[in-house]
Order: C-alpha cells, then structure tokens, then sequence
C-alpha cells in the first residue's frame, strides 16, 4: 500500500480494491491556536467516532483505501456542506464549525466563537484538501477499476436525545434515500443483517448519509457511496474515557467486513447487468 499525507490535514493509504473508507469523525487533535478559544468541555472530544480505525483493522485484507483526518470534528466537520446548510431540514444538527457537543454544552469560551473569517481559514486549511484528496482518490479507483465504493464510516452513541428519540438501531445505512449507491443496496445490506439476527439495522432511517455520501456517491457514473452510522455499544463503552471492548468489537467487525464485501458484490453484479 502507499501511503500519502499532508500533514496536520489527513493520511490516505491507497489500496487494491475499487473500495475507499472514509472515515471523516476520528480525528481527535485540536491545534493549539484553536484550542485556546475552546471551553474544557471539548477538551473531551467526546463527539468523537472513537476507535473506527481499530474496529476497520481488516481493511487491508479487503485492499481498501482509507482516509482519515487528523483533527476532531470540533474543528471542522468534514461531513458537512462548505456552506454550512443542514443536510436535515427541520431537525436539529451541529455545524461545519461546531459551537457546541451533540449534550449542548459549549466548545467555546465567552465570546470566543469562531467568526466568519476563521471559518473560512478552517475551510481552506481542513476542509477542503481532505475532500481534494478523497475527490482524487475515488478518480484513481475509477480510473483503475471502472467503478467505485465509497464506504462512509461513522459511529455514535446510541441514544442521543438531540439528533433522534430513543434509541437507534447498531446498523443505520444511509444512501439519501437511493440516490448515491446501486438501487436497494442499503436496503438489502440491513436485510442481511436482521436476518442473521445479532444486530438490528435500518436502511435510510434517521441517518441517510452526510454531505461526503450524497456528494460524491455518483451510481450512474459507477462511483457508490454508502453511510453506516454503527451504534457504539456494538464495540465500546459509550461513557467516559470510551474504552474499546474487545469481545464486542471481535463480534461486529465481522459483520461490517460482510457487509463491505456484499455491497462490493452487488456492485460488481449491476455493473455486468448494465454492460450491453
């Protein structure tokens, strides 16, 4: 594999496979410049989608691409619109530059939120060159492959009273609602899954993909890209300091694997039903 970065901003190791994991929500550091403006709530980073490189660890049998960025989503939130609009209208979310934690607790001392001009600085400097490099990536598997999967991985706790009620499911695969992956792809992969009957899974529930999913997630071009927002129970402490569970995570990675190779599969079968 190699191995590219630019520093401070995200690592990519390029794979084999017509497969790249992105995974937008795992970076955990803060720069210091930042950081001093910010409150010792997000000092926790508990927003965090903690231990998905761990739990991906067998990407490289699978020869994916995996791109990962280096600073928490306290900075920028990668999965957002550059233009900050709500992917969810009428629902509550945080923003491209967060003022506060998924609880309301405030990232920033008095006064000290970001202005416009500082988000524009974070755009520049974060946002953008990840997306750059995702964007460059998911041409070179095309280029190489004929066709893509963009595997969006994401993890949250399982209840969280100001994005939804109750609690969600371990599975929640998002393709906005079809249009960024394979017609019933989404739909098939949480069908494998509460047939199998260890976990529960949703296709385009609550979550139906962020803006990286419904971005680049181009099906007739050959490009699919698919959200999976796992529940952290499925793999760790949702608590203070969020320990890793190895028992739980030997369960569910797995699980995860198949539904890679699944989604793999199907693609390759649509892309051979539509060659004329």
């Amino acid at each position: 594999m190699t191995t590219t970065t630019e520093p401070s901003v995200f690592t990519l190791r390029q794979g084999t496979a017509p497969l790249l994991i992105s995974i937008p929500h795992l970076g955990a550091q803060i720069p210091q410049d930042i950081a001093q403006h910010m409150s010792p709530a997000a000092q926790h980073l508990d927003d965090t989608d903690w231990h998905l490189d761990r739990l991906y660890s067998f990407a490289d049998a699978l020869g994916a691409s995996v791109l990962i960025p280096a600073n928490s989503r306290y900075v920028i939130d990668l999965n957002r619109p550059p233009d900050g609009a709500n992917l969810y209208p009428g629902r509550k979310t945080t923003l491209l530059c967060p003022i506060d934690t998924f609880d309301e607790q405030a990232l920033y001392l008095d006064g000290r939120q970001p202005a416009p001009a500082e988000q524009a600085r974070r755009r520049d400097k974060y946002w953008y060159p990840y997306h750059a490099a995702l964007q460059a990536e998911l041409e070179r598997i095309q280029s190489a492959h004929g066709q893509a999967l963009l595997w969006e991985a994401h993890s949250i706790r399982s209840q969280v009273p100001r994005l939804f009620e109750g609690t969600l499911p371990e599975f929640n695969f998002g393709t906005a609602d079809g249009q960024s992956a394979a017609p019933g792809l989404a739909e098939a992969l949480a069908a494998t899954i509460n047939q199998e009957g260890r976990y529960s899974a949703v296709a385009n529930g609550r979550f139906k993909g962020g803006y990286i999913t419904r971005q680049y997630g181009q099906p007739a071009q050959g490009i699919h890209a698919i959200q999976l927002e796992l529940t952290q129970i499925a793999y760790m402490a949702e608590s203070r300091p969020y320990a890793y569970d190895e028992e739980r995570a030997a369960a569910v990675a797995p699980v995860i694997q198949n539904a890679i190779q699944q989604a793999l599969d199907w693609i390759n079968l649509s892309a051979k039903t539509d060659t004329p």
